[in-house]
């Protein structure tokens, strides 16, 4: 990775609070609503959390290209930011991976 945005910048504290709000919205999906569906026969919490993690996913890619021009990074670290994406704990590991790899840089 050429750059990385700093903790302090714009760019990625949004892509830090957008990731968060994908992760969990995406663990609530498929930790609480999904069961609720299947096991308790409402499927209108699927509808309603899934909707909010769809609108949550887009935000974060959305925030991950903003960061990715702010950071200058390169075209893979792009693509790892938008797979996180559609992991369960994506977002997670790749907020920590932008922290260790800035806190690399600035060891340097």
């Amino acid at each position: 990775m050429n750059a990385t945005p700093a903790p302090t910048e714009p760019a990625y504290r949004r892509l830090y609070w957008s990731g968060l709000a994908e992760g969990l919205s995406f663990l609530i999906l498929l930790g609480i609503a999904m069961p609720l569906k299947y096991i308790a026969g409402k499927p209108e919490y699927v509808r309603v959390v899934g909707s909010l993690h769809g609108l949550l996913f887009v935000i974060y890619v959305l925030m991950a290209f903003a960061a990715s021009r702010a950071g200058k990074w390169p075209a893979k670290e792009l693509g790892l930011a938008v797979i996180a994406a559609v992991l369960p704990f994506g977002p997670f590991w790749f907020d920590a991976r932008l922290k260790r790899l800035s806190h690399s840089q600035a060891a340097r």
